[in-house]
């Protein structure tokens, strides 16, 4: 096993450690934490959200929403991540952004933090926002990857990376920015995937 300190390190090296989102017109900013679990194996934290919500309801991301007024897109994430699940700010280092992800549907720039956790937490859920929290292991995760096209109406497809597991799909932006973590760390990190 690779030392964990290694890991931080690699993922620390390759990340934006300030990142600068231009978001279009009228769109606004939000970010999630992506809370990445080192022990006992390597794995990701996902939530269902909650069905009656008015944006996304239903869907799997990652803990995160808007910025407010005042705040540093890191603070959105790790406020989001605490109020969504009880992620613990002080135990949650984040290790850098990947790049933003824009939301088309709902006009949202989204910018994703990785968050590394030494095990699993306790999680204290957010039943207005949460309907279930979630983990998948790293290893799993890049074996289902594919690509998928969605049907949207009118003529719109949707193109982009599904992952099918235990009888959750995810997909859509929470898809591409765990696309976009898997990318680094098989070119980074590869020996958290086996071949």
């Amino acid at each position: 096993m690779v030392p964990v300190t290694h890991l931080r390190s690699v993922l620390r090296d390759v990340l934006d450690q300030a990142p600068v989102p231009s978001p279009d017109p009228g769109d606004r900013l939000a970010a999630v934490v992506v809370p990445f679990v080192e022990q006992p194996e390597p794995s990701l934290v996902f939530t269902v959200r909650a069905i009656d919500l008015s944006r996304h309801a239903g869907e799997i991301s990652f803990p995160g929403g808007l910025q407010d007024p005042g705040e540093t897109l890191h603070q959105t994430a790790l406020r989001e991540a605490f109020e969504e699940i009880g992620l613990d700010p002080v135990s949650t280092e984040l290790v850098g952004a990947l790049s933003p992800v824009h939301t088309t549907v709902s006009g949202i720039l989204v910018v994703p933090f990785v968050g590394m956790l030494e095990a699993l937490p306790a999680f204290v859920v957010s039943e207005r926002e949460i309907d279930e929290v979630l983990t998948f292991p790293v290893a799993r995760l890049s074996e289902v990857e594919r690509v998928v096209e969605v049907d949207r109406g009118e003529g719109r497809a949707w193109r982009g990376y599904a992952y099918e597991l235990d009888g959750h799909m995810i997909w859509g932006v929470t898809g591409w920015i765990l696309h976009l973590l898997l990318e680094i760390v098989r070119k980074e990190a590869a020996w958290l995937i086996p071949t």
